[in-house]
């Protein structure tokens, strides 16, 4: 049988209608805003920011979210299209599923997730950072971090981590959220929305006038910019790479901070929970990405001029919890707000994560209907009607990660996954428009098929930025993912 075996649209927007044995529709337009948001501002802003500037871009990080943003403006208009067309949870993967066939939308199954489980994980690691940073640094080092990071601290002592137990801890507390319900789930996203955004302007506003403008000088890294030691003399910044400096370090950056932007594609997951997808979804996914690209910009002008941008690869200065010790050491006067900053990443984090792990939920909720996944993970739970086991699943493996793998490598195979994702989802526009060009289309991409593929240009051109590690691991994944796929997933296809 074919390769590219289609499913037909028709019978799958019957199966989102499914008489309420289904997913409930709950959310409206400030419900998917939010949740955009709470996605979006999180990890990326509060500490890829800080890792793109002291790894490849320096003050040029606010180009950096300027061309990742370009790049995720033309893919959200196109996730907007889909959402509002094809109003079921899955996103990439369903959309995919109906215009590439099944064998594309199995390997974008499989790269999401890379993007929303991955990122869980990601940002319960940042959660873990920021909670010790709050708690003075009273949680021990090696029950905070990977086994596979080390440190050496002022005396010159030598700390290896063993596994990061707060990341356990918040992850298992919103995987028990998730459960309980979505309702109950976006009600709290939206308090805590509140919080970190207020708190992301407060930040804006009193360190602008903290801005040290030699911190801008030179604006981009130099192509002769040394190595950067830390205190045992190790290298811990090597900027000789062509994605390490000048404009080449501003599209490395902009591949690392693309991490930041992954929110606002999870609002397509939750379509088929909309109550009127076909206004709200575009509202959701091109709302939030606005809102939150301004703050970007903006934020990462603050920083980079209230702290030096190299501070933020120094283990002992900056490159944890990067936004409290830019507050704490170069903001007098300041202090509460560091802490006021530090309790509301937190909280700003767990709505990132409660998002990620709904994404994911709701991405194997489509592929387990479809065949391609075991059934148990599209059991709903009989009183919540939540996909619970898929839940319970998915905490064991983020957990895992979050546990055991240092956050730089889940952060760059995020990027990878996300990217990934959006370059099918802008071919898969343009391939609609051509063999259904009849279909009703609430919302319509503009300028196709110049939207499309520039979309999908600029991702792969980020892609291609990753480092050379992180595209190795992406690659051997996504070649367990068609072993899989051939092993199992085929022949359980419901299109079989």
């Amino acid at each position: 049988m074919s390769l590219f075996r289609k499913k037909d649209l028709a019978a799958m927007l019957a199966q989102a209608e499914d008489g309420g044995k289904g997913l409930k529709r709950t959310l409206g337009a400030g419900n998917l805003v939010a949740l955009g948001v709470g996605a979006i501002i999180g990890a990326g802003l509060f500490v890829r920011t800080a890792a793109a500037a002291g790894q490849a871009a320096g003050p040029a990080v606010t180009l950096s979210f300027i061309v990742a943003a370009i790049g995720c403006a033309f893919a959200g208009l196109c996730y907007a299209e889909f959402a509002a067309m094809i109003p079921i949870s899955g996103s990439a993967y369903a959309y995919s599923y109906v215009t590439m066939g099944e064998t594309v939308a199995w390997i974008i199954g499989w790269a999401l997730i890379m993007e929303y489980a991955l990122g869980a994980a990601t940002v319960s690691i940042a959660w873990s950072e920021y909670l010790n940073k709050l708690l003075g640094g009273s949680i021990p080092y090696e029950w905070s971090h990977s086994p596979f990071e080390s440190i050496t601290d002022s005396a010159g002592v030598l700390h290896h981590g063993i596994m990061n137990a707060p990341a356990l801890i918040i992850l298992l507390a919103l995987t028990l959220l998730l459960i309980k319900g979505t309702q109950e789930s976006a009600i709290v996203n939206a308090i805590i929305v509140f919080i970190k955004v207020a708190i992301v302007i407060i930040f804006i506003i009193l360190g602008w006038q903290f801005i040290r403008p030699e911190n801008h000088t030179p604006y981009f890294i130099p192509a002769n910019q040394p190595p950067l030691l830390d205190g045992a003399g190790k290298v811990v910044a090597d900027y000789s790479g062509a994605f390490k400096h000048g404009w080449g370090g501003v599209l490395g950056g902009a591949a690392i901070v693309f991490f930041a932007f992954i929110g606002f594609d999870a609002v397509s997951t939750a379509a088929q929970e909309a109550k009127n997808p076909k206004r709200d979804m575009p509202i959701g996914i091109l709302g939030s990405l606005v809102v939150c690209t301004i703050l970007y910009i903006l934020f990462g002008h603050v920083l980079t001029g209230v702290a030096n941008w190299k501070d933020f690869v120094d283990p002992l200065k900056g490159r944890e919890a990067s936004v409290a010790y830019a507050i704490s050491t170069y903001m007098t006067g300041y202090g509460w707000l560091a802490t006021a900053v530090t309790v509301a990443i937190l909280a700003g984090f767990s709505s990132v994560i409660l998002v990620m792990l709904m994404g994911q939920s709701r991405v194997f909720y489509s592929m387990a209907n479809d065949g391609l996944l075991p059934k148990v993970f599209s059991d709903l739970h009989p009183k919540y009607r939540t996909p619970y086991k898929s839940n319970w699943i998915l905490f064991v493996f983020v957990g895992a990660f979050a546990a055991f793998v240092p956050g730089s490598v889940a952060g760059d195979l995020t990027s990878f996954g996300t990217l990934f994702a959006f370059v099918l989802v802008s071919a898969g526009v343009w391939i609609l428009r051509v063999k259904s060009p009849g279909m009703e289309r609430p919302f319509k991409t503009p300028l196709v098929p110049l939207v499309p593929i520039l979309g999908a240009v600029i991702c792969l051109a980020m892609i291609c930025a990753l480092d050379a590690q992180t595209l190795k691991v992406a690659f051997a994944w996504m070649a367990l993912g068609l072993v899989v796929y051939f092993a199992y997933s085929r022949k359980h296809s419901k299109l079989n």
